[in-house]
């Protein structure tokens, strides 16, 4: 099994990191030799989208001609994707959305004609599906009776990951960790993690 692990949050003992990384560990309980690529996009935030890069997106005729070097990067990350059995993402939800050092990963992965066609009836994918455990994290509440503030980061990467063929997905949540103490926070984790199904990786066929 080959596991891509990507984290968003800029602290190092956030809790979305720590529950990506309990995600993790639930899979090599069941997988021990199983490979883990990294990308800690605090660490090494990818740059946004480049003029060159742009440029070469922006009709099917630059496209057909790109500029030297413009899709480097973009393919670079494609190929990460493209060699994951399974994918892990640890994020915050920030400002009731997605952290921008996601969006600019999200920039880079869909790509017309490359992970993505586009048809009369919309974009389809061009990737294999694969499972996807997103592990968010947020100061407030968004889900259930509580929720005091709206959800914008599950359905927007529901429908970007749909768009390039990755449809198995699987949302665990802490939220309002701005009133937790530590040991609220670790029952609070233990609880997101209770809900993963790891069934869900039996489903794919590169295991």
């Amino acid at each position: 099994m080959n596991i891509l692990h990507i984290d968003c949050s800029p602290r190092p003992e956030s809790h979305s990191r720590q529950l990506s990384a309990g995600i993790v560990k639930k899979l090599l309980e069941i997988e021990p030799n199983a490979r883990i690529s990294r990308r800690d996009f605090a660490a090494a935030p990818l740059p946004h989208a480049s003029s060159d890069y742009a440029t070469t997106l922006s009709s099917p005729v630059t496209l057909a001609a790109p500029l030297k070097g413009a899709l480097e990067l973009s393919e670079t990350l494609i190929q990460e994707v493209d060699a994951a059995d399974v994918i892990v993402i640890g994020t915050p939800m920030n400002n009731l959305t997605v952290p921008s050092v996601l969006k600019a990963w999200i920039d880079q992965i869909l790509r017309a004609g490359r992970t993505f066609k586009s048809t009369p009836t919309g974009k389809v994918g061009m990737l294999r599906d694969r499972p996807v455990f997103i592990g968010i994290a947020a100061g407030g509440v968004f889900t259930g009776e509580r929720a005091n503030q709206p959800d914008f980061l599950t359905p927007y990467l529901s429908a970007v990951l749909d768009c390039i063929g990755l449809k198995n997905l699987q949302f665990l949540s802490v939220q309002a960790t701005a009133f937790l103490d530590q040991n609220q926070s670790i029952l609070a984790r233990e609880k997101a993690l209770a809900t993963l199904n790891l069934a869900a990786i039996g489903e794919t066929p590169c295991l």
